[in-house]
């Protein structure tokens, strides 16, 4: 039983009580018209009495923060939430290791550093003189692609390209399904916004890219993850997740998974379509590595027929991540809704100079030629990182048919957000595994990119850090 309070006692509590339900909201664990606790259960947990809670429900309701629902309860007001804030604002070594730290690390490093835990090539191994000649054609090109606006679907000659290749894989597009964008992480974004509201639940893999959780965070839903193994996710935690939480999207890589290098095979392809069309799921597949597979695999979207499968990708990991583009395949009244969102967000298309100079490598013979001397590259490479991580306690969770991911264990006793803070004193930028992870169960893993690990200096930091770090191995 509550005991009340003095009144000089009381004012002190209520001010308790408004404390806590603006933390609440300023943290998003009350979003917008969530309803608030009630005025009973609330003074049982602050330890208070009913009046009090009453009292502070009633000045935060005056302050436009909440809202009362006649014999209903008090709600949060959706005009009332401060601005969001992603991350603090701290020293690289003192910043929480989470997904955009790896970004932060990697994006700002200096020229000297090494980054054996960024996501993309060195620039030694893209097609530069491609992108040269490229260029010279395009600066020779009409003044419009110098100057005007994209169109709002991108340019044609770059989509039928891509539909000749989706045509490849017995995916027959017609043009009005196919929709260019500014990037492969803008075509996300650009789902997000159509499918998905606030406090929806949206599926990710355990472990997956750590700027899928990034932008869902960005969007204010609930992440869900699902357990993946070398053939997919777990199909049988797959089924039950989705019954339980009822996600409205799930985010993957069928190919060359990301972080852990696996490739979806046909029989999970199949078990996961099944689930999904009994849940009402939409599933983005993120198409990126696919021009790095030695032989393609099975495709969601080919078994699929865009139905309730939207194929996303980009070209960042094969030609230039400075030339941004990407592009999104889906249902034809889907396409026409996110084209309307792309004129919103950002006026048009995707720069005419990015597409028409994509267009012009993937049409030339010297793409295709790129690609096969970067599959020959990339196999030797990762034989070699593997053979030079496994021989100071590194090992990797399978060996990848393509790519340039390695995920692996670290010794017993390491911790991988430890040591990635520890090596940034030696220049050096590693991706721990809980940045992966939405369960945080993957302390002990950390994602390797073979192409940046050629440099004697990380294997030397690594083995320095692992003897400083891991308790079993001082």
């Amino acid at each position: 039983m509550v005991v009340e309070q003095p009144v000089g006692r009381r004012g002190t509590r209520t001010i308790d009580v408004m404390t806590a339900i603006r933390a609440k909201v300023a943290s998003r664990a009350l979003g917008p018209d969530d309803r608030l606790p009630s005025i009973r259960a609330f003074a049982k947990t602050m330890g208070v009495s009913p009046s009090t809670v009453v009292e502070a429900y009633d000045r935060l309701a005056a302050e436009g923060l909440i809202r009362a629902k006649q014999g209903s309860g008090f709600y949060v007001s959706a005009s009332a939430l401060p601005p969001l804030v992603l991350a603090e604002k701290l020293p690289p070594t003192e910043r929480a290791v989470d997904p955009f730290w790896v970004s932060r690390q990697s994006l700002d490093a200096d020229s000297a550093a090494l980054k054996p835990g960024c996501g993309w090539l060195p620039p030694d191994w893209m097609p530069h003189e491609a992108l040269r000649r490229a260029l010279r054609a395009i600066a020779r090109a009409d003044n419009a692609v110098l100057s005007d606006y994209g169109s709002t679907r991108g340019s044609f000659t770059l989509r039928r390209l891509l539909m000749g290749r989706f045509a490849e894989e017995g995916i027959e597009l017609s043009p009005d399904q196919l929709l260019l964008t500014a990037s492969g992480t803008q075509a996300v974004d650009l789902i997000c916004r159509f499918l998905l509201r606030p406090g929806d639940a949206v599926l990710v893999d355990d472990p997956c890219y750590f700027n899928f959780r990034a932008l869902l965070r960005a969007h204010q839903v609930k992440i869900a993850s699902v357990p993946y193994t070398p053939s997919g996710p777990d199909i049988a935690s797959f089924e039950a997740i989705l019954a339980a939480e009822r996600p409205r999207l799930y985010l993957t890589n069928s190919a060359l998974h990301n972080p852990t290098g696996a490739t979806l095979t046909a029989q999970a392809a199949h078990r996961l379509l099944n689930a999904a069309a009994a849940h009402d799921l939409t599933i983005v597949e993120d198409d990126i590595f696919a021009d790095f597979e030695p032989e393609p695999s099975v495709r969601l979207a080919a078994l699929d027929g865009l139905n309730s499968v939207i194929r996303i990708g980009s070209f960042s990991k094969t030609l230039s991540a400075s030339v941004r583009c990407g592009y999104i395949a889906a249902r034809p009244d889907w396409i026409s809704d996110l084209l309307d969102l792309q004129v919103a967000t950002s006026f048009g298309g995707p720069s005419p100079l990015a597409t028409e100079l994509i267009a012009s490598v993937l049409s030339s013979g010297s793409y295709r030629k790129h690609m096969e001397e970067l599959r020959r590259r990339l196999a030797r490479v990762r034989r070699e990182t593997a053979g030079k991580l496994q021989h100071i306690g590194i090992e990797p969770w399978l060996m990848p048919r393509g790519g340039f991911y390695l995920w692996c264990r670290l010794p017993d006793g390491c911790n991988s957000a430890d040591m990635a803070r520890a090596s940034l004193a030696d220049n050096v930028v590693l991706a721990p595994g809980n940045v992966f992870s939405a369960s945080q169960t993957a302390a002990s893993f950390m994602r390797f990119n073979v192409a940046q690990c050629d440099d004697p200096i990380v294997i030397d930091v690594l083995q320095r850090t692992i003897g400083k770090s891991c308790p079993s191995n001082c």
